[in-house]
């Protein structure tokens, strides 16, 4: 391996301390269902699904069947002014499983582009019903919308914006929902349903008509899992709806059955006016996302343009990519025909008991979880990190794949996983918090 250490200065990783990885990488080479073989020999279990990607496993064959046909008999059109059979196949089986009127899907290839995406969505349509005036846009605390310049704006995770000052205007946040009070909450929490009312402030403080649209992920996944305090997102839909801002939910985590539900708009029982999405839209295998827009939306932007005039000056090369739309397809037809989505719902219980079972350890401070999603927070140790780097590598000599973010373990099994499998997976990240 010391031999390769030069390539891998070739590579600049994301997310990584390319320098550090040099030193001592950390390679997989062939992964099935759950587990992953490490390059150097060993194997890792995942208890991440990939990042959140792979709820039905990797090396599913229907998926690479699927993706082998439609590269040898159209592996490439341009879907501007353009198409092709499955991209349109495809929008109508994503619409059966949104809720509500949610059924227009705009295609991307990431959740950061899906969130951009509804982001110019939502000022477009403020434009075409004649409030060009509305352009503020309202995010959250801790919050995870990607790393493009609107998703980091309103996002709200700091250390993502660091080194980068450029920023969209007029965005303001809302305070995260994560209190004190709340600790080690199984679900959603108790208290914290206020918390809404802070959009209430900016209408009064900005003006209404300011404000384009809200954006918040029904659960925050990648700052660590923080479940929406019980009324909160009814809260802020009865605010956005009184005010006429449009109400955007993130579900490029929470979606395609991580809560037990088919998105988390589901299992909340709220309907937004947007829904982004991507990761285990495919099952990870092709890169692509997508946003669900409500009729009304549509039928603006629709209306608002003249005849044969193009209605939404935006879109990428690689939207709607034939061979995405396979991999999509395919793994739809996975989550219907294994009932993944119950599959999810019936892990749960079990999961959530395990996961809450290491409260006990000294070093954990806090502990949250829903649906197949879950973080366990370790006491920090000198600076925020410094303990949940060391852990990460330790993680994966154990033989277990998580995400860390901060000193913040992440958790989300793959829906395929047994109990067993579950149980052994959370043992060894019990082990290596142990040994802290």
């Amino acid at each position: 391996m010391s031999d390769l250490a030069n390539d891998f200065r070739h590579h600049f990783m994301p997310f990584t301390a390319n320098q550090d990885f040099a030193e001592a990488p950390r390679l997989v080479s062939e992964g099935k269902g759950i587990r992953l073989k490490k390059a150097n020999g060993g194997e890792v279990i995942d208890a991440v699904s990939g990042l959140f990607c792979t709820p039905a496993g990797l090396g599913r064959t229907e998926i690479a069947d699927a993706v082998s046909e439609q590269l040898r008999t159209l592996s490439y059109v341009t879907s501007f002014q353009h198409g092709h059979g499955k991209s349109f196949e495809l929008a109508s089986r994503i619409a059966a499983l949104t809720s509500g009127d949610l059924d227009h899907l705009f295609f991307t290839n990431s959740g950061s582009e899906a969130v951009e995406t509804a982001l110019k969505i939502a000022l477009a349509y403020q434009t075409a019903k004649g409030e060009p005036g509305r352009t503020r846009l309202i995010g959250r605390e801790r919050a995870y919308h990607g790393v493009n310049f609107g998703g980091l704006s309103v996002g709200g995770m700091v250390r993502n914006k660091h080194g980068f000052s450029l920023s969209l205007p007029g965005v303001v946040h809302m305070r995260h929902t994560w209190l004190e009070e709340n600790r080690f909450s199984r679900g959603q929490p108790e208290t914290g349903a206020e918390l809404a009312d802070d959009l209430l402030r900016f209408c009064d403080t900005y003006g209404a008509n300011a404000i384009a649209a809200c954006i918040v992920e029904p659960v925050a996944g990648s700052i660590g899992c923080l479940p929406p305090p019980i009324g909160y997102l009814e809260r802020l839909r009865e605010i956005c709806t009184q005010n006429g801002i449009l109400l955007i939910f993130d579900e490029v985590i929470c979606g395609f059955g991580r809560l037990g539900t088919k998105f988390g708009a589901d299992r909340f029982g709220v309907v937004p006016d947007m829904i982004t999405m991507a990761k285990a839209l495919t099952n990870g295998a092709v890169p692509m996302g997508a946003v669900a827009v409500n009729i009304d939306i549509y039928d603006t932007l629709m209306e608002a343009a003249p005849d044969g005039a193009i209605e939404l000056f935006h879109g990428y090369t690689y939207t709607a990519h034939p061979v995405a739309c396979a991999a999509s397809l395919a793994s739809l037809d996975i989550y219907a025909a294994d009932n993944l989505f119950g599959r999810a719902a019936e892990l749960e219980k079990p999961f959530l008991d395990i996961l809450f079972d290491m409260q006990d350890l000294p070093v954990v401070k806090d502990i949250r979880g829903i649906g197949l999603l879950g973080a366990v927070d370790m006491a920090p140790d000198g600076a925020v990190g410094k303990r949940g780097y060391k852990a990460l590598k330790a993680f994966f000599d154990e033989g277990v794949l998580v995400k860390m973010t901060g000193d913040s373990v992440i958790l989300a099994p793959p829906f395929v996983a047994t109990e067993d499998e579950i149980a052994e997976m959370l043992q060894k990240v019990r082990a290596v918090i142990e040994s802290f």
